[in-house]
């Protein structure tokens, strides 16, 4: 399949109600309001295609940026690449649901992270850090720095009250990660995730609520989900 085939695919599984939640989570036009789970005929046809998914990446509308990241081939990607697709990550959805989830599947996927966590930018930010949590829920205990990511809970802990709002809830989730997904450091997470406490974030236009890892870690580790790994980190 072509740029203008996939588009026209896509733009025939819009639906008006998904492209209204989408705004509403912070995309704009263009859109076309696919349900992900309808991508994934269109995928069979295109299988991995990174120009094809570059090319689609660059139009700008969240539907084909989306599709980019499912059909993109993440080795393929170099760290320039990556910081160019976050260039055109204008909210969190690609932020954190395409470009971190990509580059979670790539080699380079702990050095670049690390780079737009320490970067001051929030959607970088909040990508690095969700970046770690697709790695920590997928890829084994042993692939990973135990004093690297203690280090980082303590960031965390000192941190994430004055974080950017989108890079707040990115952190929460890296706390409530660890401690369900890396056993290692499961009882310090949870330590961390009580001594941080309920951490209030705002959205544009909503109010201000609460998020709190604890009571989510408690409940997962209740169920006995302690180690938890997903099979595969894209759809």
């Amino acid at each position: 399949m072509n740029l203008e085939e996939v588009m026209q695919e896509l733009e025939a599984l819009g639906k008006e109600r998904m492209k209204k939640m989408y705004i509403s989570n912070g995309a704009h036009e263009p859109l076309f309001g696919v349900a992900t789970g309808a991508m994934k005929p269109i995928f069979k046809k295109t299988k991995i295609n990174q120009p094809l998914a570059e090319q689609l990446y660059a139009t700008g509308n969240y539907d084909a940026m989306y599709f980019a990241g499912i059909i993109a081939d993440p080795n393929a990607m170099t760290a320039a690449d990556y910081d160019r697709w976050m260039d055109g990550a204008y909210f969190y959805m690609l932020s954190d649901f395409v470009v971190s989830v990509t580059l979670a599947e790539a080699d380079i996927a702990q050095e670049v992270a690390d780079k737009w966590i320490a970067s001051g930018d929030e959607l970088r930010m909040s990508a690095g850090w969700s970046c770690y949590c697709w790695l920590l829920g997928n890829r084994k205990d042993s692939e990973f720095d135990e004093t690297k990511l203690a280090n980082m809970l303590e960031l965390v802990k000192n941190t994430i009250h004055d974080a950017p709002e989108r890079t707040k809830y990115s952190m929460n989730n890296f706390m409530y990660t660890v401690a369900i997904s890396y056993v290692p450091l499961h009882e310090k997470a949870t330590e961390i995730a009580e001594s941080v406490g309920p951490v209030e974030v705002s959205k544009v236009k909503k109010p201000t609520k609460l998020i709190h890892a604890l009571a989510n870690i408690q409940k997962e580790t209740a169920k006995g989900r302690v180690g938890f790994k997903r099979r595969h980190v894209r759809c």
